[in-house]
């Protein structure tokens, strides 16, 4: 009898833990990836969606043998609860969520550092307290043998099974075309939840190899055909940098809301600010990168091409052929390419794939002095290595194109107390509070370096292009940014967060302001028509950038999951806004545009998939 009792309460435990992964899971989805809610179908599928695949999982603890196998169990509970709060770390910071390419570049991006432990809160304990408990009881009933009858197997199988396939009926009504596109992984996961989704990703992940083997020549076909009907127009502007060098400087983690802003009546960026008053300063440009952060910026601009949705090109394909930037200035005049940052050589594997780009010299951490007392989080401060790089930049031949990529505003924006020069602000996060102190150390770092090169002699004869990378200030703190600001949320003023400053610095050229959309892809179009290099109609230099002096304002400025945003338009989470009412729309405005979005976002990533552009090259 006691024996029997005890197998009872093996049971219940069995189907409590069933129940407690389900409620994690469901519990995670609702608060920690704050998944978008339009209707209660939305909730009914949030609700449903990990049931199936947990049932399915869990039975891997007795589909293959004859009783349950309490230690297999115990297994698959802590890896879809890991699973499930990597996805939430990961989240927590970029708003996305972990993919197998990812997992694999794991060791190019700086593994586990202070960005992740910042990410750690003091109740996640919560999510592995059920372990302890089921690790408990099972370890107690040990001796208890349960076993599993094969018909009892069989029901167990058929009601996964059925679960899996009644979710894929509702999201065959409720969103037909979202496995078509998968771009957007917030609604993937809303839509699948985040067990399938994962397997989702996986069969996904092992098609582009398949793709590659079976590109041939034909397949340039579409590419030919987006250039031929790709417009330009040319503004008075052609060939005003003509001959000059190119200096390039990457300006980690900067958003365009601290131009101009001053804190406590000090200004956040002071140099910059000057500097845009003789400058070009593009005043509404997006952050368009995915989950490469830094490398999608860079690749953005070199290469003319969309980042992946999932992983970085400059891990998953650093052998790949690309008609980059310094290839193109090389062609056109014999520039020299080199780029300089203070990490390590393998960090988004830069140094293999700065190869494939075309650079000359690759200036890394081994040709910095980095100590404990000029480096901080992710390496070397930006003055520091400013002051470092004017002796290799003045052993570079001219004409040059030179890339500067600092590190100092990087997330958690750590500074040492005597470096910081503006008082931190006073919000509920830290991490916007200590945000303000890096940018302005950034700041005072590239105000350094341009009276550097202008005692060097390089000032006169060089162009300066200065960009943000990508956001700073992820979605997870923006309560605070708004009390930075001032600022109500809503969906359209949240957009604006997303804009990073652009300034290009001819020495002697009048200032102008453009305050029409764009992208960071567009970068690399407006830099070779400075530079006096025509390539429209060249399939060979395709690009989805456009000239940010002449870009149609009409035009979206497309994001890697599919939302885009125009001068009157903001299409996001599958609604459609009206940039200057701020209210949604529902005239179909958005519709006409998704196609466009969709067809340009395929296209690159056949490119790059299939390694299409070598059929191109002579």
């Amino acid at each position: 009898m006691k024996s029997l009792r005890s197998l009872s309460k093996t049971r219940l435990a069995v189907y409590a833990a069933l129940c407690s992964l389900w409620l994690k899971t469901v519990a995670v989805s609702f608060a920690g990836f704050n998944l978008t809610v339009h209707s209660w179908m939305d909730i009914l599928v949030i609700l449903a969606n990990p049931a199936g695949s947990i049932v399915l999982l869990l039975g891997f603890s007795f589909y293959f043998s004859k009783e349950l196998n309490r230690l297999a169990l115990f297994l698959i509970l802590l890896l879809g609860t890991g699973l499930l709060y990597a996805d939430l770390l990961y989240y927590r910071f970029y708003i996305d969520f972990v993919t197998v390419s990812v997992l694999f570049q794991f060791h190019n991006v700086g593994g586990i550092g202070p960005s992740t432990f910042e990410l750690i809160k003091r109740w996640d304990w919560l999510m592995f307290a059920d372990l302890f408990i089921f690790g408990a009881l099972f370890y107690k009933w040990r001796n208890i043998r349960m076993v599993i009858r094969p018909k009892r197997k069989k029901q167990y199988l058929t009601a996964g099974i059925a679960m899996l396939a009644a979710l894929v009926a509702i999201n065959a009504v409720h969103s037909a075309n979202l496995l078509k596109s998968q771009f957007n992984r917030h609604q993937l996961v809303k839509a699948v939840g985040p067990y399938n989704y994962h397997l989702y990703d996986i069969a996904m992940g092992l098609r582009p190899t398949i793709d590659r083997v079976f590109a041939d020549k034909k397949d340039t076909v579409e590419i030919e055909n987006y250039v031929s009907h790709k417009k330009g127009k040319e503004s008075p502007y052609f060939g005003a940098a003509e001959g000059k060098n190119l200096i390039l400087i990457s300006m980690e983690s900067m958003q365009n809301f601290v131009m101009n802003r001053e804190l406590d009546g000090q200004e956040i960026t002071p140099f910059l600010n000057g500097l845009i008053k003789e400058s070009f300063y593009f005043s509404q440009i997006y952050d368009q990168t995915a989950q490469g952060k830094t490398s999608d910026a860079e690749f953005m601009i070199d290469a003319g091409l969309y980042p992946l949705s999932s992983g970085s090109v400059f891990v998953r394909r650093p052998d790949n052929t690309f008609n980059s930037l310094p290839k193109i200035l090389e062609a056109h005049g014999n520039y020299y390419s080199a780029s300089f940052h203070g990490n390590d050589p393998e960090f988004w594997n830069r140094q293999n794939m700065y190869q494939s780009l075309g650079y000359d010299r690759f200036y890394s951490k081994p040709d910095y002095e980095v100590t404990p007392e000029n480096s901080i989080n992710y390496g070397i401060k930006d003055i520091p290595f400013f002051e470092q790089s004017i002796s290799h930049i003045m052993d570079l031949p001219q004409p040059f194109y030179a890339k500067f990529i600092t590190l100092t505003n990087h997330f958690p924006f750590l500074l040492n107390e005597e470096d910081q020069l503006i008082p931190q602000a006073n919000t509920e996060q830290e991490v916007v509070n200590r945000y303000v102190t890096t940018v302005r150390y950034q700041d005072e770092a590239i105000k350094k370096f341009f009276s550097s090169l202008k005692k060097k002699g390089l000032y006169e004869n060089s162009v300066f292009v200065l960009y943000g990378d990508h956001y700073g200030i992820s979605e997870k703190y923006q309560g605070a940014l708004n009390e930075l600001l001032d600022k109500d949320s809503d969906p359209v003023s949240e957009a604006a967060y997303k804009q990073v400053p652009v300034i290009i610095h001819i020495p002697g050229q009048k200032a102008r302001e453009i305050s029409s959309p764009g992208g960071e892809i567009d970068i690399r179009e407006t830099i070779l028509h400075l530079f006096g290099i025509k390539t429209k109609g060249k399939s060979q230099l395709v690009s989805f950038g456009h000239d940010l002096f002449t870009r149609d304002k009409s035009l979206p400025v497309i994001f890697r999951d599919g939302d885009f945003v125009t001068d009157s338009l903001l299409y996001k989470d599958d609604v459609c806004y009206d940039r200057k009412a701020g209210i949604e729309r529902q005239d179909g405005a958005c519709e006409r545009l998704q196609t466009r979005v969709n067809d340009e976002l395929n296209l690159s990533d056949e490119i790059i998939f299939r390694d299409l552009l070598r059929f191109l090259t002579k």
